[in-house]
């Protein structure tokens, strides 16, 4: 499990693999938005805890505080009533901020729902 509240509100797990986490979101009638198909924001927010676990990753578990500066989100096609899995990738990695991209999918990764594209401040202690 994830310990930040908004990742454990989604249901977020993590899946063993190599590089990046992969975090599986389950669908259940919470996160519906039209019938048959996942809330956007469900989606959205999938991406950015995909994002900072990419984050928190590449930092190799540094107690460092994150805060958002934007997020950009692309939906491609509709998440239906499955899992949906997403990775993040850390782009760049500087003092202060980082860019990171992520994708969100459901069979394959080669055939995304939605990907982001996040700008993060980072505050060392």
């Amino acid at each position: 499990m994830i310990d930040i509240p908004y990742a454990k509100l989604l249901g977020l797990e993590i899946e063993a693999g190599e590089g990046a986490p992969v975090l599986v979101m389950p669908f259940d009638d919470g996160k519906l938005g039209r019938p048959g198909y996942l809330h956007g924001g469900a989606i959205g927010g999938l991406l950015e805890m995909a994002a900072v676990a990419a984050l928190k990753a590449a930092l190799n578990d540094e107690n460092v505080r994150w805060k958002p500066i934007n997020v950009t989100v692309d939906y491609m096609r509709g998440g239906r009533d499955r899992p949906t899995r997403a990775r993040g990738n850390v782009t760049r990695l500087g003092s202060r901020i980082a860019n990171v991209e992520a994708i969100a999918w459901q069979e394959v990764p080669e055939k995304p729902i939605a990907a982001a594209r996040m700008n993060i401040l980072i505050k060392r202690p």
